[in-house]
């Protein structure tokens, strides 16, 4: 029975451990392996270089730039983020008012709409979501100006994209909202589970909602937070934060490489200047950094699970 058993599990994960591995870990293996060549990625003759590509690396003042650009991705982005779909989701679902005869603990009138409403831009692509907001940032004809001139503050129009010293942050705040609607649901959706009988018990001992979301709250919803920080931080390492700058900046990643992130750098090397080999070792690069991320989050996160 037992023999039975276990040949059955390994028929079961054969095909799908099989298929994670051609489509996942052997491209992983390709790259590292690539990045000792100096295979430009259109010719199939290439030799071994050893570490070569990796001295450059190092030497490769715009890598650094794209590096620091990225880690700075992966710590403010995923603070704003979590921060505000916790603040949000709690106050849809905790921060109403007591209603006579009602329970204690309530959300706002038209939580369900405030949740349709921060969802919203996870339907649009993300390419659409660059896109109006290049528009929106145009320092001439865009919406944000536009409004500064209504207001009276004809004096303040910045570069939003065109300044080295705002770009980043203006295309920063583009991923901070197209992504806080997501966890707003889900954070909500993990408030509504807990035991009502918590948050009453917490405001007749003569907490506020401030210690009630620290002492309550942000502990039971702990794994989900950690899950949260985890999935927004590879975001801002990955597809998001390359999509975002390729459409929204100049050059793209300018002025002067003020926004130009480790995906963008590997993209551009491969298939702009067809250094594929310098590529993947970048590739190797962003790979070490996405991992030590998780790592570190998981580490620091690590607390005892609390049941209810």
């Amino acid at each position: 029975m037992q023999h039975g058993k276990y040949r059955f599990i390994v028929g079961f994960l054969a095909v799908p451990l099989g298929l994670y591995a051609l489509f996942v870990v052997w491209p992983f293996i390709q790259s590292i392996y690539y990045s000792f060549t100096d295979w430009t990625g259109l010719s199939p003759e290439f030799k071994m270089v050893g570490f070569d590509n990796y001295e450059r690396m190092l030497d490769d003042t715009i890598f650094w730039k794209s590096l620091q650009h990225s880690l700075l991705f992966a710590l403010v982005l995923p603070v704003v983020t979590i921060g505000l779909a916790l603040f949000f989701a709690f106050m849809i679902n905790v921060g109403g008012r007591h209603r006579k005869g009602g329970p204690v603990v309530t959300g706002v009138r038209g939580s369900s709409f405030y949740k349709i409403v921060y969802f919203f831009p996870q339907v649009l692509s993300i390419a659409i979501v660059a896109l109006l907001f290049a528009f929106a940032y145009n320092p001439d004809s865009g919406a944000i100006n536009s409004i500064l001139r209504g207001i009276g503050l004809d004096s303040v129009q910045p570069l939003w994209l065109g300044d080295p010293d705002l770009a980043l942050w203006a295309v920063m705040a583009v991923l901070v909202w197209s992504t806080v609607g997501f966890f707003v649901v889900l954070f909500s959706a993990g408030m509504a589970s807990i035991p009502t009988e918590m948050y009453e018990a917490a405001l007749l001992d003569g907490a506020g909602r401030a210690t009630t979301f620290f002492r309550v709250t942000l502990p039971l919803l702990w794994d989900t937070v950690q899950s949260g920080w985890i999935y927004v931080g590879i975001l801002a390492l990955g597809a998001e934060a390359f999509a975002v700058v390729q459409i929204m900046t100049t050059g793209p990643g300018g002025p002067d490489y003020s926004t130009t992130v480790m995906v963008l750098y590997v993209y551009q090397k491969a298939f702009r200047d067809g250094q594929a080999a310098y590529a993947t070792t970048i590739g190797v690069a962003l790979l070490v950094v996405t991992l030590a991320f998780a790592a570190i989050v998981m580490r620091l996160g690590r607390r005892e699970r609390l049941e209810y």
